[in-house]
């Protein structure tokens, strides 16, 4: 028998099917070692329910999704930058404040100055923002730090929470993320740090599943991008890259060089990029949050990567400066109306195209038979009115690894 099966559940599988979603109207699934050992029709059960499963759950006629996944967040730091924004609205650039000293750097300062209980603190409230709309699985950066002491302590914050909270954590080094003032005019020293003083520190203590970079005018050029990978790869960590947010360098097809796991933000990446990326594999993680903060005008290659069959994830994005958002169904919304993305697309990008940026499409992301039993039950009437209201929590319910955990 089943450990359990759950009835009366429109299932929005996200699998490959002729119908919308994935859709399967009146559907059950069944759970078996916190996996899915059974799902479809209903009247495809092989037996009455009762003679299936220990227990037999009813979920009340709600529409049944996969668990989501936020693949791209910097949620633990210190501090905020409420002024930045006010300064933002008054027209300074996001460059212009990041040269004056604000911006990233900024937000190292008071990361660095917070011990790992403010930090787990902190972290945690805005994780529980999305926990409370249906989040399994969560990535969670470093690059706060920008020295080996304070980049260790983020990531084992992000360890640590999910260790308090029913979530999964994926953890990420994002070493490269800014110039600290102790490296002032000395990018290329500061990438020796990185790839000598951080990165060897967290692999060995195995605080990081991937490796990050900005790739920017304002942040690291290809090159100093290639050197941080390249010892990344030395040390069995996949990559992942900022590409292509303000300006066109090529991020795209450098990150597909290296097979990342995905490239992210990319606006301003030209179509040889994403062409790369489909052949590689890369997923395109778009980020609607730090687009509408930062009033962006350049949208991304949606057509481009449609073409290119390039996978598109969406994520919050959390993060001090440029997308303070706690809320993926909110930024299902900013992408549909942003981006002109289809619904359907949209709830595709936080849930299998999310698990597949992280490299974990094969355990979750959709319900199928095999993957984790990480799913949310919702009160709402079709899919799509996860993306079209604002403001609303329509969660009725959160399973993770078949455990009731909301």
């Amino acid at each position: 028998m089943w450990d359990q099966l759950w009835i009366n559940a429109d299932l929005a599988t996200m699998e490959p099917m002729r119908a919308a979603y994935g859709a399967i109207p009146d559907g059950a699934l069944a759970v078996e070692d916190g996996r899915i050992a059974w799902v479809g029709p209903r009247a495809k059960l092989p037996d009455a329910p009762e003679a299936l499963a220990r227990q037999v759950r009813d979920a009340g006629g709600r529409w049944m999704t996969p668990g989501l996944v936020d693949c791209h967040t910097h949620i633990v730091h210190g501090g905020d930058r409420a002024r930045e924004f006010e300064l933002r609205l008054e027209g300074a650039s996001y460059e212009e404040i990041a040269k004056a000293g604000g911006g990233i750097v900024s937000t190292v300062e008071a990361t660095r100055a917070a011990d790992e209980e403010e930090l787990l603190d902190s972290a945690g409230r805005r994780l529980d923002d999305l926990l409370a709309e249906g989040l399994t699985t969560i990535e969670i950066k470093s690059g706060y730090g920008l020295d080996p002491e304070t980049e260790a302590k983020m990531l084992r914050v992000a360890r640590r929470l999910g260790e308090s909270r029913p979530v999964d954590v994926r953890t990420t080094f994002l070493g490269a993320h800014a110039l600290p003032a102790a490296f002032k005019d000395d990018k290329d020293g500061y990438i020796d740090h990185v790839i000598t003083a951080q990165l060897p520190r967290v692999a060995e203590e195995g605080l990081a599943d991937a490796v990050d970079a900005f790739c920017e005018g304002i942040a690291f050029s290809p090159d100093q991008v290639r050197r941080v990978f390249e010892a990344s790869a030395k040390l069995g960590l996949p990559v992942k890259l900022h590409a292509d947010q303000l300006s066109d360098l090529d991020g795209a097809a450098l990150a597909a060089s290296f097979g990342a796991l995905s490239a992210d933000h990319l606006e301003y990446t030209n179509e040889a990029g994403v062409a790369a990326m489909g052949r590689a594999g890369t997923v395109a993680v778009l980020l609607p949050g730090a687009f509408y903060t930062l009033r962006e005008t350049q949208l991304p290659p949606m057509d481009a990567f449609r073409r290119h069959k390039v996978a598109m994830a969406l994520a919050s994005d959390v993060n001090p400066g440029s997308s303070p958002v706690t809320s993926l169904l909110l930024v299902l919304n900013m992408a549909c109306t942003l981006f002109r993305m289809t619904p359907e697309e949209a709830l595709a990008g936080i849930t299998i195209n999310g698990a597949r940026a992280l490299g974990l499409a094969d355990d979750r992301g959709s319900l199928r038979v095999g993957k984790r039993a990480d799913f949310v039950l919702w009160d709402i009437e079709t899919p799509a009115a996860l993306a079209y209201r604002m403001g609303w929590n329509p969660c009725a319910g959160v399973v993770r690894g078949g455990q009731v955990v909301r």
